[in-house]
């Protein structure tokens, strides 16, 4: 891996106080430039190739290295290409998740015209939490898909938001499905809310179609990828970038974080299927989810990757990048605790998995996974001393 050292002041000092990036970054590119003559060439390069476009050189990204008191520059892998069979099998899955997307998609926005029964689901302590509507039409929605899946599809299994259950271990392709994304929004009239349906293959997602009720076409429609494909909306390709420059972005936050950052301003939908879809568009330069469930993103960083931005997760202390999805080494504390009543114990499976992670733009994420960098050696610091101050007399 080719690595590029920062230049530091004449006094040892770095020259700003905010990861350096070169002179295309600074003057508002997605990313820096990088010289690919040194990269050898991959599947990725021949697919561009034999789609008539020059082969892009890998997205860069900032690594913030605090012990060496250094920053470089470096590139994320890059996700290998699925064969020609396997590229066409994707392709009848993305056909059919867009299909029932938009189906989905139009049975909500009709149901909005009539009263919608609406309850909701259960807390830790068995009371029901009015931050976790359920509506009949969540329910439809995820039988609609199911029936029709496993009918095209038998041997595939299904993860639900609204039926609790699990597919088999060793399943080859899982699709994990959310009727209704942002279902207090849509209970309420506000329109952000979405259908996500993504399918991983293995447990590493390779199809997503994600209805949204707004787009930034300004219309519904259905953003869909598959691995290896590029971004679309309602079969058209969507640009990489957007045609209007702007000097200051935006951003998703996770639980409305107030106001910005110097780089951009916040924004929060309700949906994180939706966030993830601008993400994709490039409305948003980048989004943050610290508890997601499976279904909730499943779809969407199918269709980020497919824009050519990044997808990373969190564990223990560091980023990594996402290959695939998998089950938990152990349940929940909430759930399936031994004494509590809650469940009786089992054996995590697909369905448990919740892990924080980042989308968004190269030099978006690098900014933000340095910043939460810096903040968890601060706060281990801060306790660190304090567990120190008690044992002084």
């Amino acid at each position: 891996m080719a690595i590029t050292i920062v230049r530091r002041g004449s006094k040892g000092r770095s020259q700003s106080s905010r990861p350096e990036l070169d002179s295309s970054a600074r003057s508002g590119s997605r990313s820096p430039s990088v010289d690919s003559s040194h990269w050898p060439p991959g599947p990725g390069n021949r697919l561009i190739e034999s789609l008539g476009r020059s082969p892009r050189a890998p997205r860069p990204i900032l690594v913030h290295t605090q012990q060496a008191r250094r920053r470089a520059i470096t590139t994320e892998p890059t996700a290998p290409q699925p064969s020609a069979a396997a590229s066409a099998e994707l392709e009848a899955i993305e056909a059919l998740a867009v299909v029932l997307a938009r189906e989905a998609g139009e049975q909500a926005r009709q149901s909005l015209a009539r009263a919608i029964t609406v309850d909701y689901k259960p807390d830790a302590s068995g009371k029901d939490s009015t931050s976790d509507p359920v509506s009949e039409v969540d329910r439809a929605v995820e039988a609609l898909v199911r029936e029709r899946v496993g009918a095209r599809f038998p041997g595939h299994g299904i993860i639900g938001e609204e039926v609790e259950e699990a597919p088999a271990a060793d399943a080859e392709y899982v699709w994990a499905i959310d009727p209704i994304d942002g279902t207090a929004n849509f209970v309420n009239g506000f329109p952000l809310f979405a259908v996500s349906i993504g399918v991983l293959h293995h447990g590493r997602p390779v199809v997503g179609a994600v209805w949204c009720a707004s787009t930034h076409a300004l219309h519904p429609g259905v953003y869909h990828a598959h691995e290896g494909g590029t971004l679309r909306l309602d079969g058209g390709e969507v640009p990489a970038e957007r045609a209007t420059a702007v000097r200051r972005r935006l951003a998703a936050a996770p639980g409305g974080a107030p106001g910005g950052t110097k780089e951009w301003d916040h924004r929060v939908t309700g949906s994180i299927a939706i966030e993830t879809a601008f993400v994709a568009a490039g409305v948003f330069a980048a989004a943050t989810f610290w508890a997601p469930r499976l279904w909730d993103v499943a779809a969407g960083v199918v269709l980020v990757r497919a824009s050519g931005r990044e997808v990373w997760i969190r564990q223990r202390d560091s980023w990594s990048p996402l290959d695939r999805f998998e089950a938990p080494a152990e349940l929940p504390r909430r759930r399936g605790s031994v004494g509590t009543g809650a469940e009786p114990a089992r054996q995590p499976t697909l369905r448990d998995w919740r892990q924080p992670i980042l989308v968004g733009a190269a030099d978006a994420t690098a900014l933000i996974r340095a910043r939460a960098t810096s903040r968890g050696l601060a706060a281990g610091a801060w306790r660190l001393a304090r567990r120190i101050r008690r044992l002084l007399p």
